[in-house]
């Protein structure tokens, strides 16, 4: 399979996912364009399926995996969005299952200069904030604010595990729909 991103957190949560459930496990990483940090859910799926897509393409693999994290709006929360990650894993005949791990707010200066344009990504907020350069890949952004009780990995785990349940029991997930 292949993974649709060089963050070496979402490479080792793809690995560990993947090995619990399937033997003979292998994962190519590549290396996708990307867009600004995503706002709203639907931009945020279509981060996640153009990076499984773009992993697919690139390496001929079953599978391709894309994780993308945004803000999605959620009213009433103290910024009006949290942080999501959500994960798209695309075979070679299309077929897509989306897995979402838990959402938390980043801190309102984060979501106002991401908002504002002042910032690209919520990465480059939380760095100045953290001090912790490329916090994104290390603990993220929830891995300084809970204390490391929960790190970036854990988010991109519960993203997959729930991406991979269609294919853990597929028996039980009979697609009737037309492949897009």
């Amino acid at each position: 399979m292949a993974v649709g991103s060089k963050n070496p957190v979402k490479i080792e949560a793809v690995k560990t996912c993947f090995k619990n459930f399937f033997d003979d496990v292998s994962v190519d990483a590549v290396e996708v364009e990307t867009n600004p940090q995503p706002i709203g859910i639907e931009e945020t799926i279509r981060g996640a399926v153009k990076r499984g897509l773009e992993a697919l393409r690139k390496t001929g693999a079953d599978l391709g995996v894309g994780i993308e994290a945004g803000l999605i709006k959620l009213e009433p929360t103290v910024t009006g969005y949290i942080n999501q990650h959500i994960c798209a894993i695309i075979d070679k005949k299309g077929r897509t299952t989306i897995g979402l791990s838990m959402g938390f707010e980043f801190p309102p200066e984060v979501v106002e200069k991401i908002l504002s344009g002042e910032a690209k990504e919520a990465e480059e907020a939380m760095e100045e904030i953290s001090g912790i350069k490329e916090i994104g890949s290390k603990t993220g952004a929830i891995g300084y604010l809970t204390e490391e009780k929960i790190t970036r990995k854990d988010l991109c785990i519960q993203a997959i595990i729930s991406a991979l349940i269609p294919r853990i029991k597929p028996q039980l997930y009979q697609d009737k729909r037309p492949l897009c």
